[in-house]
């Protein structure tokens, strides 16, 4: 699979900032980027072939294709005589990408397992009186926080807005307070002590095609 990698890094890929980008490589899951449908699918005819050289195929059943863009665009792509699926969304390493490149439902899952992780802790950690409320903000930033905030630098305003919601809603719990008191002086406090404070970038509009391909061996 490197050298099958190596090889694609030759097509011409898409550019974020000052770097091309053709394909990303995790195990056996393989991205393969491009600006034109016809630019993709000649990524794709270049990728078929060197895992056939390598005695590998590109499994089509496993394999998709989607545009990423605010507006539907086709995108017929084919590799063995074989059509691949067009999609609106799909999971690559644990996140979930839209045509439309939003985030609202990745969010949604997050909090969602986010919120599936504070009631499994709910009666152990966050209101047993035995244990201190340092150490329930360190079992907090150690694992409710990764939970909500992975890849931080596609996070927008309104979606930062959410995660702290979410974050709100623990602290207020360890903190022992209800949605209808006013005791918000624990609160900066807490989040200063679990270190919140997330910085990156606005998601930036842009337009790329690209297929998730699953090589398997002849």
């Amino acid at each position: 699979m490197d050298r099958i990698s190596r090889c694609s890094q030759e097509l011409e890929g898409v550019r974020f900032g000052d770097h091309r980008i053709s394909s990303l490589l995790f195990e056996d899951d393989v991205v393969l980027l491009a600006p034109s449908s016809l630019d993709l699918q000649h990524a794709l005819e270049h990728f078929a072939a060197e895992c056939e050289a390598a005695g590998m195929r590109v499994s089509t059943s496993k394999s998709e294709a989607m545009v990423l863009n605010w507006k539907k665009v086709a995108c017929t792509l084919q590799v063995g005589g074989e059509f691949l699926p067009q999609v609106e969304e799909f999971k690559y390493l644990g996140v979930l990408f839209t045509s439309e490149g939003r985030m609202d439902c990745e969010i949604d899952r997050r909090t969602g397992a986010a919120a599936a992780v504070m009631w499994s802790m709910y009666r152990s950690v966050v209101v047993k009186k035995e244990l201190s409320q340092k150490a329930k903000l360190l079992i907090y930033q150690s694992i409710y926080v990764p939970t909500l905030t992975y890849d931080p630098e596609l996070m927008t305003e309104r979606i930062r807005s959410q995660i702290q919601a979410a974050e709100m809603s623990f602290l207020h719990r360890v903190a022992g307070c209800s949605l209808r008191d006013r005791l918000y002086a624990f609160v900066p406090t807490a989040l200063s002590m679990a270190g919140c404070a997330q910085d990156g970038g606005h998601l930036k509009g842009f337009s790329v095609l690209f297929g998730l391909l699953r090589p398997e061996i002849q």
